[in-house]
């Protein structure tokens, strides 16, 4: 039998699934980025976990604080690519019996102020011993079942293809925390605060739900070249792109360093831009949606009727390859 890093993670997801009886009328399909559960009357809870294990996916430099916060932030962005506003947090906190109750007290307070940052609350949780620090967070809210987004929600090919930021800071702090690669003073602070204070587009979320115009949408979590393997996955349609969006200070790291700025964008990870298409028609709604909560419309390409992923620039098409966060090959 192969070894789980043999697979990879999403392999595993799979052999997962061949053993779980879906539930009857599901809101939202397995295979997606949180699950529901239908409560009648158009109505559905939405929830979310994911955890965080200190040896494997804290960096360097991160505090207690950030570490829970961002437990906290990385749930919830699965609750905003559904559309749903969060409104209670759930930690289950695994520590060691010699852990300092100042760390444990200052992990409390990350998870406090991520919970706050979204009007939302901690409303319980459990604790336990470990070998290591393990963070388990779940987040639910509470939407109507019609306005829930999903990875496929009627996509179809000529609908555009678009993101709620620019990418690339993170694979940025990754290269410095991870590879030593050099860092600018200049460039540190926005590089590093990607990683160790992430924000999710929660807002950004709610208005695109509320549109009814989005046809596709996920978080970007594990890559922006992940996030549209898996969009394909869901609807069986791939994707032509015009433009790689890549944040400005992860172009002058690219410059200084002598890298491709497209990989930094293509092949990062614990970003938490929301990846979505809709209709050309609704671009207009949609633009207006994101900026009355100050997000630009950023639209990077168009869905196709083929099973590739590939990047048209300049009179040529090269494909896009399968690159990002993956919990057993990192």
């Amino acid at each position: 039998m192969p070894t789980v890093s043999e697979i990879g993670e999403r392999s595993l997801i799979e052999i997962f699934m061949k053993h779980l009886t879906p539930m009857p009328d599901m809101p939202i399909p397995f295979w997606d980025d949180a699950s529901a559960i239908d409560i009648g009357n158009n109505r559905a809870i939405v929830v979310n976990t994911d955890m965080l294990v200190w040896e494997t996916d804290i960096p360097k430099g991160m505090t207690p604080f950030q570490a829970a916060r961002k437990a906290v932030v990385m749930n919830i962005s699965d609750l905003a690519a559904k559309g749903v506003k969060p409104i209670a947090f759930m930690p289950s906190l695994a520590i060691p019996s010699d852990y300092s109750v100042g760390d444990a007290e200052e992990l409390l307070k990350g998870f406090e102020a991520g919970a706050r940052m979204y009007d939302s609350y901690v409303v319980g949780g459990d604790t336990n011993e470990a070998y290591d620090v393990i963070i388990s967070g779940l987040a639910m809210g509470i939407t109507e079942s019609k306005k829930i987004m999903k990875r496929d929600n009627g996509v179809k090919p000529g609908h555009k293809l678009a993101v709620t930021g620019d990418f690339g800071l993170t694979s940025a702090g990754f290269k410095y925390l991870l590879d030593d690669t050099p860092l600018p003073d200049a460039l540190n602070e926005t590089i590093l605060n990607s990683i160790y204070l992430p924000e999710a587009r929660v807002n950004e979320g709610i208005a695109l739900a509320e549109t009814g115009c989005v046809t596709s949408c996920m978080d970007s979590s594990d890559g922006l070249s992940v996030s549209l393997y898996d969009l394909m996955r869901s609807s069986g349609y791939g994707f032509t792109l015009d433009q790689i969006p890549v944040h400005p200070t992860a172009e002058k790291f690219a410059v200084y360093n002598d890298l491709n700025p497209n990989d930094l964008a293509l092949f990062g990870g614990e970003e938490y831009e929301l990846v979505f298409t809709y209709s050309p028609r609704n671009r207009r709604k949609i633009a207006r949606a994101l900026e009355d909560v100050e997000c630009e419309l950023i639209t990077i390409g168009t869905v196709s009727e083929s099973d590739e992923i590939v990047y048209a620039h300049e009179g040529e098409v090269v494909p896009i390859k399968k690159g990002g966060w993956d919990h057993f090959n990192a």
